[in-house]
């Protein structure tokens, strides 16, 4: 099956409001027409826990539509497979995942101007809000996770847009390798080294400068099922 141009499908933002015992800004809901885009994203979209989700390092959360197909045949009773939204996705893209996409890529889509800053580690939130209480664990384990942005240029994005790379300065380093770094727990020195030299967010830069530093990885307990 032909894969599709790359294309924006939806662009999705919305307020936060009660999940379980948490706020959560995680139920985003398709804009119609271009929508403004500041530095810290989408203008009107909110996040429950300012400390580990939004912010300039992750303005802009975006989420493959192609992924929707391999989550529905897991689970074909779960409405929000139905439509984008589901993962709390500020765009929808179709033609990209995260084997095509790199660290420090540097995208225009729409009028607003991109850089790739890292994957999105999942947190008990998703267990929430598909009532499955491993639901974070399977979205790492899969490696579809989608990943975030930030926002070089404000402008305006809209369903339709077509994502234009511009720059590419680590090819050798996409989104789903880096994530399987992390979720198979390496702690090899030859392989995290060099992932210092790349324009880390400091939650990234911490990750792996304590696994070269205690040569284990970190616990995952608290993000994945929030104990």
């Amino acid at each position: 099956m032909k894969t599709p141009a790359p294309r924006v499908r939806a662009v999705l933002f919305g307020p936060t409001a009660p999940l379980g015992h948490v706020q959560s800004g995680i139920d985003k809901q398709p804009v119609a027409g271009p929508h403004p885009v500041d530095p810290l994203g989408l203008r009107g979209d909110e996040q429950g826990d300012t400390r580990a989700h939004g912010g300039i390092d992750k303005a802009v959360h975006v989420y493959p539509w192609s992924h929707y197909a391999w989550w529905r045949e897991r689970d074909p009773q779960q409405p929000l497979f139905e439509r984008p939204g589901a993962f709390g996705e500020n765009l929808s893209v179709e033609g990209l995942d995260e084997s095509d996409v790199c660290l420090g890529d540097e995208w225009r889509i729409g009028t607003v101007r991109l850089v790739l800053t890292q994957g999105r580690q999942p947190c008990y939130r998703l267990n929430l809000r598909f009532g499955v209480p491993d639901m974070a664990a399977q979205v790492q384990q899969s490696l579809r996770t989608g990943w975030y942005f930030r926002v070089l240029e404000p402008g305006m994005l809209a369903a339709g847009d077509v994502p234009e790379l511009l720059r590419r300065p680590h090819p050798e380093y996409s989104v789903a390798r880096v994530m399987a770094l992390i979720r198979d727990r390496v702690v090899d020195r030859d392989a995290l080294r060099p992932l210092l030299e790349l324009p880390l967010t400091p939650s990234w830069r911490k990750l792996f400068t304590q696994r070269l530093q205690r040569g284990q990885a970190e616990d995952w307990s608290r993000r994945l099922d929030g104990s």
